[in-house]
């Protein structure tokens, strides 16, 4: 008899997929630091596929200050421009600019509520994160749609509700594995 892994189908076979499925996707996130750096990575993948994204995270790891965030909220006109030449992200300068924007709402996140975790959590219901046990993947629920608005009113850019249900998945806040997958 053969111990078969059983993923969930979009990852597909590449392996820098499969490790992040395997790894992180879905798996409880409550530090600050990598919620920062999902929120970078995640606002940077609007329009385009994840994959491209985590093709480059060690490039945006680099470019912001390996996700401090007091560092990127510092970046100046000519941090940006440094940006819009790196070769080892997208070279949006919208999303840069937004990047820096949103470093420093998360900031300012922090010190309302003690953490970016807490403010997060404060739109879940119980203050948990959400098992889904379904095979249909939604774009977005009432609680991204809470939180993408309560965001975008506070001057968060790059961040509606489908991204904003993205990195929930990303950070665990839900977590939607197939029942069957091994990973989950």
């Amino acid at each position: 008899m053969t111990n078969q892994l059983t993923r969930c189908s979009w990852c597909g076979t590449d392996p820098l997929y499969m490790k992040y499925h395997d790894e992180e996707w879905g798996r409880e996130v409550h530090d600050d630091k990598i919620l920062f750096e999902f929120l970078i990575l995640e606002s940077a993948q609007a329009g385009l596929s994840w994959i491209t994204i985590l093709k480059r995270r060690e490039g945006y790891k680099n470019a912001f200050a390996n996700f401090d965030v007091h560092k990127v909220a510092a970046f100046t006109d000519e941090d940006v421009e440094r940006l819009m030449q790196d070769t080892g992200i997208i070279r949006n300068r919208l999303k840069v600019l937004a990047a820096v924007n949103n470093a420093r709402l998360f900031i300012s996140i922090q010190q309302e509520f003690g953490s970016f975790d807490k403010y997060l959590y404060s739109f879940m219901p119980g203050g948990k994160a959400i098992i889904n046990h379904h095979h249909k993947i939604p774009a977005s629920t009432p609680e991204s749609d809470a939180i993408s608005k309560d965001m975008k009113k506070r001057g968060f850019k790059f961040f509606g509700t489908t991204i904003c249900y993205a990195h929930m998945q990303a950070t665990g806040m839900v977590n939607d594995h197939i029942p069957e997958c091994s990973f989950k």
